[in-house]
């Protein structure tokens, strides 16, 4: 270990918190949804995805049916007559999960239209169209996409509040759906004094605009909102995506947290060369978590530009890819960590922390879990940000590309274990046969390889590139992990996936980055299977007393891709995990979750404390959002959005 650098830059975690929040102000558990209702984007501020409903249990699952069925209204837009008749505007994924106050349900679509509908009939109470889809371009990386809205009420006045992948911020009367004025006048613009994000500007020579893809977040009457910009910049020269805070009455901006130090802040040393002065990205594009007694907001940071190449940014650089905790009213930083120092591998971190109250040796702790692209979960103190559990820095591989830096240690947990694969040997090949086995062996010459945070490399003689693993898209991701707060356990979708970025050069009137990643190369196996062994995806039951795995089940038992292949004839095949990676829903009695078509698509009912699959019912598509619960008049129902061709769907189910 750096001891020196973990000290300057990590060890005040433990003085801040002591300082500044006495030991009564720890905060009480999260408790997930008690009241039938679903007020959060994962149910409450914690990030659980728990509801205590209980009355479709694993003797009734297969009785569900369809209770209605709501079209997305973004198929209703008549885009030639909107755009002109060349107009191509995708909005093929409703990835919104809905929140349910007062039986009305709130949800966004893909075009970040918001709407409000009856939670028994599904009918539509209003609808508000911010018209994002008229730029015909989305600041979001990843096109128009949406994950929801978020919800306040003083009792009085009822407010959904939202930002739109064109940048703006907007709230709305949650009863009528018209703009809450009183909210600077119902919209605000997320790009105001923020460098480098200019609206209008979409020429990747340095400017920018900024965008939102996640709800924010509600603490107090505080409104903190993220930013999302592109992660594929050709020049160094890119806006920082700092995290902000809102009056959430009047629409003023409160106060402003960079997560890229500017001159004289704690943290600027990390950015050798002065390179904060031009990066950016680095801020929280995913959802976030608050803890409402202690009044803090907790970022889960991703990395800065560019995501595998860090020779013009020197350093740590934080406080990107790191949990940061912060006072919500004031915005002052409480603690942090960082997960991966001087990022190489695009691993973001990718998910909303969870918050879990949990006793490790006789010590009741209020503690916050991080899952990370990389397959760790790094579990703190959520009022002091002290380890749970001791996390040690390791030697890790130098950097490969010329001009590279890479920070020789990375920060590995002692527990939890890893979730996903991390790096590869040949080991970790496919080998159903021993002639499958010799020819993915062969195919793996191809490429550098080795433990995880092995660097990216540039194609040279026959090597194609590094392979990650996991992959640039985890592990984990945005669909995070759900706790059951009465056990204590926490469920982790994952995929083991590998990619391998493509690094080269451009000409200088293109970028001025030393090395680009000009796009991700495909990772083949033999005869047309996946390179490595099965599972292809997974979750993970994992004991958070102790630390330790309570059980890992593959998410889906085939893969049509390798139970077709003629190669794999006759032979007897494991569980192949083919169902892709899917958030979770907890319920009091059951583990719910998407799977993708193949046997289905399904929804699926596990058994909480063995991870067996107990019931299945079909749905419509594969699932494209995060599965939710509520109930009204005693009756429980289940909603998921799914990617229905052509209109998405968002589909709830109940008992007959």
């Amino acid at each position: 270990m750096n001891s020196s650098r973990h000290n300057r830059h990590r060890g005040l975690r433990s003085t801040l918190g002591a300082l500044i929040f006495p030991i009564s102000l720890i905060a009480f558990g999260q408790d997930g949804s008690g009241n039938g209702e679903w007020p959060s984007y994962a149910a409450d501020s914690g990030s659980t995805k728990y509801t205590s409903l209980s009355q479709i249990d694993e003797t009734n699952f297969t009785d569900l049916e369809v209770a209605w069925r709501w079209q997305s209204i973004d198929g209703e837009l008549d885009f030639e007559a909107l755009l002109g008749p060349d107009a191509e505007v995708g909005f093929g994924r409703l990835q919104a999960t809905p929140l349910m106050i007062d039986g009305v349900l709130y949800l966004l679509t893909a075009l970040n239209q918001a709407v409000a509908l009856d939670a028994v009939s599904g009918e539509e109470l209003w609808r508000y169209d911010p018209q994002v889809y008229m730029s015909g371009v989305s600041n979001s990386p990843l096109g128009f996409h949406h994950r929801g809205v978020a919800w306040w009420s003083d009792g009085d006045e009822s407010r959904v509040l939202m930002t739109t992948n064109d940048g703006f911020i907007i709230s709305l009367n949650a009863q009528t759906g018209e703009l809450d004025t009183n909210f600077a006048g119902g919209r605000i613009d997320m790009t105001n004094d923020i460098p480098r994000a200019e609206r209008d500007v979409l020429d990747y020579t340095g400017a920018q605009p900024l965008g939102g893809v996640s709800p924010p977040t509600v603490v107090g009457d505080v409104l903190v909102v993220q930013h999302i910009t592109s992660n594929r910049p050709r020049f160094k020269e890119r806006p920082p995506t700092w995290v902000r805070g809102y009056n959430i009455r009047t629409g003023e901006l409160i106060w402003t947290f960079h997560t890229i130090p500017q001159g004289g802040e704690f943290g600027v040393e990390t950015w050798q060369e002065e390179s904060w002065r031009y990066t950016g990205n680095g801020g929280v594009w995913t959802q976030m978590s608050a803890d409402l007694e202690l009044g803090y907001v907790y970022l889960p940071t991703e990395a800065s530009t560019n995501d595998f190449y860090g020779g013009h940014r020197p350093g740590d650089n934080l406080f990107t890819q790191s949990l940061v905790a912060l006072d919500a009213s004031t915005g002052d930083r409480v603690w942090h960590f960082q997960m991966v120092h001087h990022g190489l591998w695009d691993y973001d971190t990718p998910a909303a922390p969870n918050l879990i109250d949990i006793t490790v040796d006789g010590r009741e702790i209020k503690a916050i879990a991080q899952v990370t692209k990389q397959g760790f979960t790094y579990v703190f103190d959520r009022a002091t940000g002290v380890p749970v559990w001791p996390i040690i820095e390791r030697a890790v591989p130098a950097g490969i590309l010329p001009g590279e830096r890479a920070s020789p240690t990375q920060p590995f947990p002692t527990k939890p274990p890893a979730f996903a694969l991390q790096g590869l040997t040949e080991d970790d090949l496919i080998d159903f046969t021993p002639e499958l086995r010799a020819e993915a062996v062969e195919q793996l010459e191809n490429f550098t390889y080795g433990p995880l945070f092995t660097p990216p490399s540039l194609p040279e003689g026959n090597k194609r590139g590094t392979i990650l693993m996991p992959g640039a898209g985890g592990g984990a991701n945005w669909t995070g992990a759900g706790i059951d707060p009465e056990s204590g356990v926490m469920f982790v979708p994952s995929r083991d996936s590998a990619t391998v970025p493509r690094m080269g050069t451009l000409d200088g009137d293109e970028s001025n980055f030393n090395y680009f990643r000009l796009n991700f190369l495909g990772v083949a196996g033999p005869r047309g299977l996946p390179l490595l062994k099965p599972p292809y995806a997974t979750i993970t039951a994992f004991d958070m007393n102790s630390g330790e795995i309570l059980w890992r089940v593959p998410n889906g038992a085939g893969s049509a891709q390798v139970e077709n292949n003629p190669a794999l004839e006759g032979i007897d095949l494991p569980p192949l995990g083919g169902g892709g990676r899917h958030a979770v829903l907890v319920t009091s009695s059951l583990l719910i979750h998407g799977q993708n078509a193949g046997y289905g698509p399904l929804l699926v009912a596990r058994n909480k404390e063995t991870g067996a699959e107990m019931a299945t019912i079909e749905i419509p598509a594969n699932p494209s959002g995060a599965p939710m619960s509520y109930s009204v008049d005693g009756r429980q129902y289940i909603a998921i959005s799914v990617g229905s061709t052509p209109v998405p769907e968002l589909v709830v189910y109940a008992l007959p």
